[in-house]
């Protein structure tokens, strides 16, 4: 075997990988000093990211520009020629999206650092997030229609493809369009602000937050860890509830039935007292009032406010347990009670004044022991 059929090649590919590590360390050191000059952005830390596409496409448009003359399996050149503008076109649209998702991601954190306003914020997530998936869907959809043009018998069909366009997107669109109404469901979603990353939504009866929006399904984590994936389709077509519209406050409601003798006032001074003391409550509205009433006790609503429906949760929860220790404790005649003593008599007609009739007890006020209609079981 000739000597220079194998020294050639070798050191056409010993050259190419010593470029391909020197030139990735250089960028590696570049981008590690421009992130350590410039704190303000994270453009050059995630831009780190692109380190390996960028040695792998270097590596390969190198071999690519050198196997001819490198002599680099001479009886294959053309196949070699072939796999490598396969691997080079895969890996050019591989770091073309990572620096797209590294320069995208580089602005969202800067957006929301300086925006304090939180709902925007998840909307313009929601937004760049949808944006990103068509990006990377539509590089990748053309990174495999220009391998597949590589190959001479896949113009010619690309060509009949083309000249039967028509028919087959109409077909196309028949067999796809619940794929396709996703797909633009995604799209109106992203750009219609009608729920986005972070929003708390009530579908189903399920209560949760949004976690995850693609281009095709949409993941709500409910309060306990469990991940409901529904059609995006769902949010354009049937009403659910969300929480998170229009700001993340909420206002919550605790509810006591309570004997009709429970200290209104001092119940109203304990809430503000327990209010104090919960950190969740936000301080916009904590009120109390009598709101229904039946022949044996009287409904007490008690109106709290927090900064978002997890915190008013929090909230309603301490309120309604604090309060009920408080009136077990100072008031107990507060809570509901049965009556078991006869009521008092209904008074006789005019002039009457409750004579006792034959059995000498028609009058009588109740029992000797003085407990009378509200006395406890």
């Amino acid at each position: 075997m000739d000597t220079d059929t194998v020294l050639r090649p070798a050191l056409a590919v010993g050259g190419v990988l010593a470029v391909t590590l020197v030139a990735g360390w250089l960028l590696d050191l570049l981008l590690r000093r421009a992130d350590a000059r410039h704190g303000e952005t994270p453009l050059w830390g995630l831009l780190r990211r692109c380190r390996t596409p960028f040695r792998l496409t270097l590596a390969t448009a190198l071999l690519y520009g050198s196997h001819r003359e490198a002599r680099i399996l001479p009886a294959h050149t053309t196949a070699v020629g072939r796999a490598l503008t396969l691997v080079l076109i895969g890996s050019a649209a591989w770091l073309l999206v990572r620096i797209a998702t590294a320069v995208v991601d580089s602005a969202y954190a800067r957006y929301a650092e300086r925006t304090p306003d939180e709902a925007r914020v998840r909307r313009v997530r929601t937004q760049i997030t949808l944006i990103q998936r068509v990006v990377t869907a539509a590089v990748a959809v053309i990174a495999v229609a220009a391998m597949l043009l590589t190959f001479p018998a896949m113009r010619t069909v690309g060509a009949s493809l083309l000249a039967s366009a028509g028919i087959i997107g109409i077909v196309a669109g028949i067999a796809a369009q619940s794929t396709l109404g996703n797909l633009f469901a995604g799209l109106q979603i992203a750009f219609g602000d009608t729920v986005r990353i972070g929003d708390t939504v009530v579908v189903e009866r399920e209560w949760g937050t949004v976690e995850e929006i693609t281009l095709t399904f949409l993941v709500v984590r409910t309060w306990d860890e469990r991940r409901i994936t529904m059609p995006v389709s769902y949010f354009t077509s049937k009403p659910y509830e969300n929480w998170s519209r229009g700001g993340a406050e909420m206002t919550g409601t605790v509810f006591w039935h309570l004997d009709h003798s429970a200290p209104l006032e001092p119940m109203r001074e304990q809430l503000r007292q327990i209010l104090k003391e919960v950190p969740e409550w936000d301080g916009r509205t904590g009120s109390l009032a009598v709101t229904d009433t039946t022949p044996h006790t009287i409904q007490v609503r008690a109106v709290v406010t927090a900064k978002d429906a997890s915190d008013v949760w929090t909230v309603r929860c301490a309120v309604r347990e604090q309060m009920i220790a408080w009136l077990a404790d100072r008031h107990p005649y507060a809570l509901p009670r049965i009556a078991t003593a006869p009521a008092a008599p209904a008074p006789g007609p005019a002039g009457n004044t409750g004579d006792t009739g034959a059995d000498g007890d028609a009058g009588a006020p109740g029992p000797a022991d003085g407990r009378g209609p509200a006395g406890s079981g």
